[in-house]
C-alpha cells in the first residue's frame, strides 16, 4: 500500500466508526492532509472517536466552511479580519510546513537543482520553455540539463498552495505581481492543470522533463525530486526542518490580528522562502454545538500530542506561547 493510499485508508477509517460520537467534519487544503489523516488516525485509536476530513483544496474548505456543510474549514490563503468578522468565523494556524518546486528530469538529484525566484516566475510565465535555457545554465553549470521543452504543471482547483506560491512569485518577480498577481486561483500564462497536492504530485511523478510546486511531505513521500532555492538573503537553501523554521521564527502571531500572517519570501540567511502556515476556520456560534465542542478537543490534542508526527512529515509544530494564545481565542471566541 502506497503513502497517499494508507493515509486515505486512515482517514476513511477514522470517518466510518466514529457514529456514537459527534461526528467532526472538515475539508479544505491539501497542503495538510498528510498530518491530519496522520493524526485523525491516532486520535481515531486514542479516543475512539473519528474525523472525515476531505481533502478537496483550500477554496474549496472556504465555501464549505461559509455554507455550514462542515464542523470547520482548512484553508492556507488565511482570511482577513474583514471576511471573517462578516461570516461570523473564527482562524487560527494549526501547522507550518513549506512549498518546494519539484521536477522530473533523468539523472537529478533532489536538491541538486537551484532556481532563483525570478527565473522560477519566468518559467511559470511561459517565458523560459526549454531546460537548457541560458538562465537555468547559469544557475546549475554542473547540471546536464536536456534540450527538452518544459512541461510546467500547476494547480487546476483553488488552492492555498497556489496563493502561497503565487505570492512569493509576486514578491520576486514584478513582471509576475503585475500580469499574474497571487491568489488561491489565478490566470495561468502556462502549463498544465492538476487537482491537489496529490493530482501535481502524481502529474509530475509521470511526466518527463516537467516542473510543479507541491507540499514537502508530498514531494518526500512520492519520492519525486525537489530543488533548491536562492532565497532573499541570497543564498542558496535545501528544503530542510531547519530552513522552515528559519521562516517560521520570522512570525509575530500576538500582534497579527485574526492570526493573519504570510510566510513567504522571509529574511534571513537560512530561511527556506516559501514556508507557509495552514490555518483552521469555525464558526463563532455553530450549527452544532456538540460537533464543534468534539473538533475543538480533537485540535487540542493535536497540538498536545501531535509535534512529534508533525515534524515525522516535515511539518513545523505551532510554537508552545502561540498555542496558548490560540486555546485562549477558543475560550472567548467559540459559543458552545
Amino acid at each position: 500500500m502506497n503513502f497517499m493510499k494508507a493515509i486515505v485508508a486512515a482517514g476513511l477509517v477514522a470517518a466510518s466508526t466514529s457514529a456514537f460520537a459527534a461526528d467532526i467534519t472538515g475539508a479544505g487544503a491539501t497542503f495538510p492532509f498528510p498530518i491530519y489523516s496522520k493524526w485523525a488516525d491516532a486520535y481515531k485509536k486514542e479516543t475512539g472517536n473519528g474525523l472525515n476530513y476531505q481533502s478537496i483544496g483550500s477554496g474549496g474548505g472556504i465555501k464549505q466552511i461559509e455554507a455550514k456543510t462542515v464542523t470547520f474549514g482548512a484553508t492556507d490563503m488565511p482570511l482577513k479580519v474583514e471576511q471573517l468578522e462578516k461570516d461570523g468565523l473564527i482562524q487560527w494556524p494549526m501547522v507550518m510546513g513549506a512549498i518546494v518546486p519539484v521536477v522530473n528530469l533523468e539523472g537529478v538529484k533532489p536538491g541538486e537543482l537551484v532556481f532563483d525566484g525570478d527565473t522560477l516566475a519566468n518559467i511559470y510565465l511561459g517565458k523560459i520553455t526549454k531546460w537548457d535555457d541560458p538562465a537555468i545554465k547559469k544557475l546549475n553549470p554542473n547540471v546536464k540539463l536536456p534540450a527538452d521543452a518544459i512541461t510546467v504543471v500547476r494547480r487546476s482547483d483553488g488552492s492555498g498552495t497556489t496563493f502561497n506560491f503565487t505570492d512569493y512569485l509576486s514578491k520576486v518577480s514584478a513582471e509576475w505581481k503585475t500580469k499574474v498577481g497571487s491568489g488561491t486561483a489565478v490566470e495561468w500564462p502556462a502549463g498544465v492543470g492538476a487537482k491537489g497536492n496529490e493530482g501535481v504530485s502524481g502529474n509530475v511523478g509521470q511526466t518527463k522533463n516537467s516542473i510543479g510546486y507541491v507540499e514537502y511531505a508530498f514531494a518526500k513521500q512520492n519520492k519525486l525530486i525537489y530543488a533548491a532555492l536562492i532565497n532573499k538573503a541570497g543564498k542558496t537553501v535545501q528544503p530542510s526542518v531547519e530552513s522552515f523554521q528559519a521562516a517560521a521564527s520570522n512570525a509575530d502571531w500576538a500582534k497579527a490580528p485574526g492570526y493573519y500572517v504570510i510566510l513567504t519570501d522571509q529574511p534571513g540567511e537560512k530561511s527556506w522562502p516559501v514556508t507557509a502556515s495552514t490555518f483552521i476556520l469555525m464558526h463563532k456560534e455553530p450549527a452544532d454545538k456538540a460537533a464543534s465542542a468534539e473538533a475543538v478537543k480533537f485540535f487540542k490534542w493535536a497540538f498536545a500530542k501531535g509535534g512529534k508526527m508533525a515534524e515525522e512529515l516535515d511539518y513545523i509544530p505551532m510554537p508552545g506561547s502561540v498555542v496558548k494564545l490560540i486555546e485562549k481565542t477558543w475560550s472567548a471566541d467559540i459559543k458552545s
